[in-house]
């Protein structure tokens, strides 16, 4: 038995090293481990139980900190041109809780008023949106689906 919890770990610190995670999702990757590593349930439900302590483990060794991943996620989708909308159904999606995930956000967009205006304007270069005329409606729809507002896409569009 004591090989499963320690076949946990090994797996955690190792995906830890490739990934950075936030809490809620690194326990729904371990439940996944859990059951790929046995099909009994006895020691499915050990396994389960482990989780808390596992976490609460690296938690203390600072190994895995909502505040910093929220932090990082949210630098890494601003690089990538990505709105607020989408940054935050995006930490919603890896488990980070509502209030830290949009007072995060929003402490981006405070220090920068006119941060969604220039990922729009980025966004709209990656995607070769700017330049023609046609298609004015396609071209809406694709700021929408990234999450830009329609004001936004309105006036990058223009």
């Amino acid at each position: 038995m004591m090989d499963n919890k320690d076949k946990l770990l090994k797996y955690v610190i190792y995906y830890l090293s490739k990934y950075s995670s936030s809490k809620k999702n690194l326990e729904y990757i371990l439940k996944k481990k859990i059951r790929r590593i046995s099909d009994d349930k006895r020691i499915r439900f050990i396994l389960y139980n482990e989780i808390s302590i596992i976490i609460s483990k690296l938690e203390n060794k600072n190994l895995i900190n909502d505040h910093l991943y929220t932090d990082l996620k949210i630098r890494s989708l601003l690089n990538q041109a990505k709105s607020s909308n989408y940054i935050k159904q995006y930490l919603y999606k890896k488990g980070i809780n509502k209030k830290l995930a949009d007072e995060q956000v929003a402490l981006f967009y405070e220090n920068n008023k006119n941060l969604e205006k220039e990922n729009a304007l980025k966004f709209a270069k990656k995607k070769k949106l700017l330049g023609n005329e046609k298609d004015y409606e396609k071209k809406l729809a694709k700021f929408a689906r990234a999450g830009f507002s329609y004001e936004i896409a309105k006036e990058i569009l223009k």
